[in-house]
């Protein structure tokens, strides 16, 4: 079982940066991809970018594409750096865990999940 908590998330401004951070429970972090999903208020959970055991990739929605950018460290920790927020951006984000090598967009192979975090972003 890995736990996965998250925390960064508040409020800020249009333009503004935010970093999301993600603690996992397991000293076998190595051993999994990450992810970062979100959902908005109203709106189905939706991928937002992911990044593989190390040295094996990193994968972003379209959406964030040159504005997010996620990465990890060597103990346990996944970061998303989040940078000229937008309205739209405003959701509750969640990190996840699977026992895959490569980054992935689906969600139905994310096996552990943590509770969120609120990003407001404010126009």
């Amino acid at each position: 079982q890995v736990q996965l908590v998250e925390s960064g998330g508040g409020l800020v401004q249009a333009g503004g940066s935010l970093r999301l951070s993600c603690a996992a429970s397991r000293d076998t972090f190595s051993s999994y991809a990450m992810g970062w999903f979100r959902r908005a208020p109203g709106k189905e959970r939706e991928f937002v970018a992911a990044t593989g055991r190390s040295g094996l990739g990193t994968l972003y929605a379209d959406s964030v594409k040159g504005r997010f950018t996620i990465s990890r460290d060597a103990w346990n920790t996944v970061y998303l750096q989040m940078n000229s927020l937008k309205a739209e951006d405003t959701a509750v984000y969640y990190c996840a865990a699977n026992t895959g090598a490569f980054p992935t967009s689906q969600a139905i192979r994310y096996n552990y999940w943590g509770q969120g975090t609120q990003v407001t972003v404010s126009s």
